[in-house]
């Protein structure tokens, strides 16, 4: 077999938010190359879905809850034992909404979800390596960590998760864990094909602001984060890696008329 369906040497790796869109996609990478999967959301149907086509196992995870995360990750360690890749993929999707029209409770939702359950699962799964000695987390922040849009709340959590996987990646590093963030753009799910589609959300096409002209797909993303767990990237920590198809790199291109057109071919 090729090093890349043997890459993760069957280890576990543990996909919060793996019962759809991104987490989805990262399993069934992760299992094709050799991977051992828990998958934990909090929808446990989709999970239960998710771990049978990739010969894994399910567990219901509520990332609102600090308890369930630990009782999680307590669970997992008795059960399958040690675990080397943990990604934390949850997260609850942002409305467009003025700031001072959005209510605190949708604030703190959103920015518990986003941060403080990413902050937990950090510690929760991450001290458990450090004591093994081995071990890599992926954070999935977004594109809107690094230039902010009108969802208040959901980038200031994704600029925060940012900041998180830098300091996790020096707190942990010397204990064999790595820490590094992946941050999608307009990835092609079906709640944002069905939004472009039905001219909703979006004044502009999120396909005319990327360098690339079109969107991310989930798979796309998976392969990222299967990289950064993998140990081709064993020197790799404390990284926030763009899977965006060029939307920051192409964020000032708006004022002279938008993104080239491509050229001619011979």
């Amino acid at each position: 077999m090729t090093l890349e369906n043997t890459e993760g040497r069957g280890r576990l790796a543990v996909v919060i938010g793996g019962g759809n869109g991104i987490g989805a996609a990262t399993c069934a990478l992760l299992h094709q190359r050799g991977w051992r999967l828990v998958v934990a959301d909090i929808d446990l149907a989709a999970a239960e879905a998710i771990a049978g086509q990739c010969e894994g196992h399910s567990l219901r995870i509520d990332v609102l809850d600090a308890q369930s995360i630990a009782d999680a990750a307590a669970r997992i360690e008795a059960e399958h034992g040690a675990f080397y890749g943990m990604v934390n993929s949850a997260a609850i999707f942002a409305p467009q909404m003025a700031p001072e029209l959005m209510p605190m409770d949708t604030w703190d939702r959103i920015v518990q979800s986003g941060y403080r359950g990413t902050y937990i699962s950090n510690v929760e799964f991450g001290k458990r390596m450090a004591a093994q000695g081995a071990g890599a987390i992926v954070n999935i922040s977004s594109m809107v960590g690094q230039r902010p849009n009108h969802g208040h709340a959901y980038y200031s959590a994704k600029a925060a998760v940012n900041m998180l996987t830098e300091g996790m990646a020096g707190e942990w590093g010397r204990s064999g864990v790595r820490v590094n963030a992946v941050s999608p753009g307009f990835v092609a799910v079906p709640r944002m094909v069905a939004n472009i589609k039905e001219g909703k959300r979006y004044a502009v096409s999120p396909v005319e602001v990327s360098a690339l002209g079109r969107l991310v797909e989930p798979s796309e993303v998976a392969e990222s984060i299967a990289f950064l767990l993998s140990d081709r990237a064993s020197a790799i920590t404390g990284a926030n890696l763009a899977v965006d198809a060029g939307v920051l790199a192409t964020n000032g291109w708006v004022v002279h008329g938008g993104v080239p057109p491509a050229r001619p071919r011979a």
